[in-house]
């Protein structure tokens, strides 16, 4: 298996899932530190994060900071980064759309899972609420991957 310097969560357009699963995970101990950062595939200008993934995200003990949305560009690529997306869609339009991308695959694949994690775009604050629980789930268990790696070297 391949060694990350850089994890890169990817969503359309940065403003919700994909800061969600950054947060996330910076909050979760890894046992060899990691680069992790979120990035759009769609971004047209810089947004704030949504408000309600902001309020999901606080009332569970993160902090976000000033966040600004940010496309995926062909420099954040490289054979040591991982690119995790929210779809599968997504998975194929970077390859159709960036050049050498080796390392990119859903994040509920590459724990072993199946499925989307779907939009939240228009829903409740609920449905924040379960995209949180979904994505720290997921989350945990890419960390325990990466820990159980770093273990075996």
């Amino acid at each position: 298996m391949a060694r990350y310097r850089k994890v890169i969560f990817l969503d359309r357009d940065d403003t919700a899932r994909a800061p969600m699963a950054e947060y996330i995970m910076r909050s979760k101990h890894l046992l060899k530190p990691m680069e992790i950062c979120s990035r759009g595939l769609v971004v047209l200008f810089p947004e704030p994060m949504n408000q309600k993934a902001e309020a999901v995200l606080i009332s569970n003990g993160h902090r976000p900071e000033e966040f600004q949305a940010q496309q995926l560009k062909q420099e954040d690529i490289a054979d040591d980064v991982l690119i995790l997306t929210m779809e599968d869609e997504q998975k194929g339009k970077i390859w159709t759309t960036y050049a050498n991308a080796p390392n990119v695959y859903t994040l509920s694949g590459y724990v072993g899972l199946s499925g989307d994690i779907p939009p939240l775009y228009g829903g409740a604050l609920t449905a924040y609420g379960r995209c949180y629980e979904a994505l720290d789930t997921l989350i945990s268990k890419l960390i325990l991957k990466f820990n159980e790696e770093e273990l075996l070297k």
